[in-house]
This record gives structure tokens, sequence and C-alpha cells, in this order.
């Protein structure tokens, strides 16, 4: 296996696993996420393909088939009144082929990314996780992460 930064020729590859990103949130939550969709478009992607402060990097296999992906975004706060300087890297996606999962794939694609945080001098690596996602919630509660803020709601 090998991990490195998406490109172009990985289009198809990504908006497999998209598709089961979003599969899992449309059966967790069908009242918020529309069926048959996926969270960006192959015009979205190309572009984000070529933004250095969002890097897409991808675990693939001897072939070069995706087996899994990591969309990242820098984040930055700087001079603001009451937060600390801080450089983020935001994880926005990260998922391994459903046929896979459980392999350790998902480890050693969070270590690289982890490992790039700390090459670029990012104070902390932060994501969202859906509270319907056990499988995710415990995968990312295994590799240290721990609960920062808490988003509620009340249903009307």
């Amino acid at each position: 296996m090998k991990i490195r930064r998406a490109n172009k020729d990985d289009i198809d590859g990504l908006n497999i696993l998209l598709y089961q990103v979003h599969g899992v949130h449309v059966n967790g939550r069908p009242d918020i996420f529309k069926k048959g969709e996926k969270k960006f478009s192959d015009k979205e992607l190309k572009e984000l393909l070529k933004d250095d402060t969002k890097p897409i990097f991808v675990a693939t296999d001897e072939n070069n088939n995706i087996l899994g992906h990591c969309f990242c975004v820098f984040r930055e706060v700087k001079n603001d009144k009451s937060l600390c300087d801080r450089k983020v890297l935001y994880i926005d996606d990260l998922c391994v082929d459903k046929n896979i999962r459980n392999s350790g794939i998902g480890k050693k694609l969070y270590e690289y990314v982890l490992n790039f945080a700390k090459e670029n001098n990012f104070n902390s690596v932060t994501l969202e996780v859906w509270n319907f996602n056990g499988s995710a919630l415990k995968f990312y509660e295994k590799i240290g992460f721990l609960p920062l803020k808490t988003l509620m709601e009340k249903q009307i």
C-alpha cells in the first residue's frame, strides 16, 4: 500500500468512496442527507485537487486502486480578539472502502496525515463525526481523538 496526494486521475476512485460515505450518512439521517448524492461534484473535486490548502491523500494498492482517502483543510486563527493563534489541520472526510475496512488502512492513512500535520507545524488535527456513526466514533477514539465540543439539536 502507498499513500500519496490525490490527482485528477483519482476522481473515479474518490467518487466510489464519496458515495459510500454519503450512503452511511443517508442511512443515519435521511432527514438531512439526500439519497444518491455525494459531497463533492466532479468539478469541485478538480478544484480541490489544485488547492494546496485542501490536500486530499489517498491510500492505493499496487495497481493504483484507491483503498481509502482523507480530505483535509488548513484552518488558521490569527490575531483573533479572544482565541489564541493556532494552525489546525481539519479532516473533512476520511473513508476506507467498505469491502476492506478494519484492515489497518484507515489507521495508516491517519498516521500519514498526522505526520503531514507535524511536518507542517500544525497545532492539532480536528474532525467532525456524526453521532449515529458508531464505527467511526469507535475508530477515532481508538486512534486518540477526544471530544472538543458538542453540537446539540432539537428537532421541531
